[in-house]
């Protein structure tokens, strides 16, 4: 469950917020306990054709892009050919979210049984998630519809750390910390790539044009400490996501056993 989440046009802000269509159509929708279209042509496509339809062209063009028009045409049918299955693009937004959430159904992929494990895989499959996903960084999920996948996804987590013995509002808690860190983690990458293509310099590119000034600064005793930093301190070789999450899961380690003992 995400609590926002690679195109070539991602973008960086926020630009839609989930619930902001027909709730009570949208839930209707996502749980197929909703009206199917019963006038008109004989239906040509599903819901299920729709939805994965406006995921290609939001993994592709950016959020921005999708529209009941261009969805139409990404499906070589007419605008109003959609509308017979959805209301419109804000609970098409809603569906598309819940699509791309789906959990792994390998128990494996959630780890090796522990509580740990489970916050681990999760952390990494968010980001992973992201990256395929860029698009769900610009959707406010502040309040959530929770549909199919985002409930199978809490109810498999859930189930591999209710042994960590925390009260419910705790458990909860230590998945919106995983994912809020993971959010963070996700859209600096993602400000990092926006950077470079909007730019045209690549990372070594940017940081060579600051050098001549910069080893002049450091020289000047100014900043010791800056001086002072190994040569690799800054080097891709560090994996800074792996290092905080990993920290992340200590704390809550610790926790844990302060509240077992």
């Amino acid at each position: 469950m995400t609590s926002g989440k690679g195109g070539t046009g991602s973008g960086t802000g926020s630009t839609e917020t989930s619930g902001s269509g027909d709730i009570v159509r949208t839930m209707e929708l996502l749980w197929e306990t909703g009206r199917r279209p019963s006038r008109g042509p004989k239906p040509t496509l599903t819901l299920d054709q729709i939805v994965e339809a406006a995921v290609r062209v939001a993994d592709a063009e950016g959020l921005e892009s999708v529209s009941m028009r261009r969805v139409a045409a990404e499906l070589g049918t007419g605008t109003m050919s959609l509308y017979r299955y959805v209301p419109g693009k804000a609970e098409l937004l809603d569906l598309m979210l819940d699509r791309v959430q789906r959990p792994s159904e390998n128990p494996a992929d959630l780890g090796d049984g522990t509580w740990r494990s489970a916050l681990e895989a999760m952390g990494r499959a968010t980001l992973a998630l992201y990256q395929r996903h860029p698009w769900l960084l610009q959707v406010n999920q502040s309040r959530p519809i929770l549909g199919p996948s985002a409930m199978d996804g809490m109810e498999k987590v859930l189930a591999r750390i209710k042994p960590m013995g925390l009260s419910d509002p705790e458990l909860v808690s230590a998945v919106i910390m995983i994912d809020g860190y993971v959010v963070g983690a996700a859209r600096t990458r993602l400000y990092h790539q926006e950077a470079e293509r909007r730019t045209g310099l690549t990372d070594t590119e940017f940081w060579q044009a600051q050098t001549p000034m910069l080893e002049k600064v450091l020289s000047s005793g100014r900043y010791p400490l800056m001086a002072s930093l190994d040569e690799n301190t800054w080097g891709p070789d560090f994996d800074h996501f792996e290092f905080g999450l990993q920290r992340i899961l200590d704390g809550l380690e610790v926790f844990v056993a302060g509240r077992e003992g």
